[in-house]
């Protein structure tokens, strides 16, 4: 069993445990008045889950003290990575964060793809060797001035308000596609390196409609997007394949790597995008090149029952959906 396969089945043993198999118990639950308290659970058991990584990681930290985290898009990486970085600091752990996106080559080296386009997801994009060095002199005791990637001028820059040590106690916080790949850091002792994979895996069925992850993370992708990053839903749903492409060159290959598997779905998620995701794909003209696949989100979502703004309104404001419904505080 692969690790992923072990971390749905996990998600799916405890489902059950619960009373839960299938969308058709989450609808009911729903549709009894027990939103709330469905919500309220899920919430407390990714609280455990947030806690059992930052506990890998402490029990890694005299060993491992660089934490690489992956996923592939609207896993909730972002918050993800916050809270374990967070229950990290209940045990003592100082994390400390650099963003993988400083480390791109300057532009006049950024590779081509096939279509001689520039290729920012292609790991030769990456400046492995400063990255690698950065990393060394961190693990030594060095101090080190933390890269800035003028993404205007395609230019690194490099501040000296912007110096960085690892202290006792402090763990370093990295997060990005190319985090679980080894060839990332080729020149760093790969003991030294932890690394968490998050996604959103399914584990319901919703009977004669497939419950799929990636379907799911398109859904989280057109409601937070829409939102926050004026991309349309028919615009979401053009560029998903090519966000696909990136995701099975990029990140899939290398999610066995990952020393924790975290589950970022929750129970009551697919109820609560189809609150959100339903009138936006119902927008979508027929005549658009986005329609077909907007039309088989909402039959998908035919077989899930909505979350109501009384139930919306419970969930907590450090909740992994709120990175895509709007309202956190993290």
């Amino acid at each position: 069993m692969t690790k992923i396969e072990a971390a749905r089945r996990e998600y799916s043993d405890w489902s059950s445990a619960i009373g839960i198999r299938s969308m058709d118990d989450v609808n009911r639950i729903i549709a009894e008045g027990n939103a709330i308290k469905l919500i309220n659970l899920c919430e407390a058991r990714q609280e455990r889950k947030y806690a059992d990584a930052a506990d890998e990681v402490m029990w890694h930290s005299d060993r491992a003290r660089i934490v690489m985290m992956s996923g592939p898009s609207s896993s909730g990486k972002t918050s993800s990575s916050l809270r374990i970085a967070q229950q990290c600091r209940v045990l003592g752990i100082t994390p400390k964060v650099i963003e993988l996106d400083n480390y791109f080559v300057e532009r006049d080296r950024t590779p081509l793809d096939e279509n001689g386009n520039k290729d920012y997801e292609a790991l030769e994009a990456m400046n492995i060797e400063l990255l690698g060095q950065n990393l060394n002199d961190l693990l030594s005791g060095k101090e080190i001035i933390v890269p800035k990637f003028d993404f205007v001028n395609g230019k690194t820059i490099f501040d000296e308000s912007r110096r960085m040590k690892l202290e006792k106690g402090d763990v370093l916080f990295m997060e990005g596609i190319h985090a679980l790949n080894p060839a990332l850091t080729p020149s760093v002792d790969q003991n030294r390196i932890f690394r968490i994979y998050i996604s959103a895996l399914s584990a319901l069925s919703t009977g004669d409609v497939h419950n799929s992850t990636t379907d799911k993370r398109l859904l989280r992708r057109i409601v937070r997007d829409n939102r926050t990053r004026g991309i349309s839903p028919e615009e979401n749903i053009l560029r998903w394949p090519s966000v696909r492409r990136g995701e099975i060159r990029n990140i899939f290959p290398y999610e066995e790597n990952a020393d924790v598997v975290f589950n970022s779905s929750l129970l009551y998620d697919l109820p609560l995008l189809k609150y959100y995701a339903e009138p936006l794909l119902y927008a979508i003209a027929e005549s658009s090149p986005a329609y077909e696949k907007a039309h088989e989100l909402t039959t998908f979502l035919t077989r899930i029952t909505a979350l109501q703004p009384a139930d919306i309104a419970a969930i907590p404001p450090t909740s992994i959906m709120r990175e895509f419904i709007g309202g956190q505080t993290l």
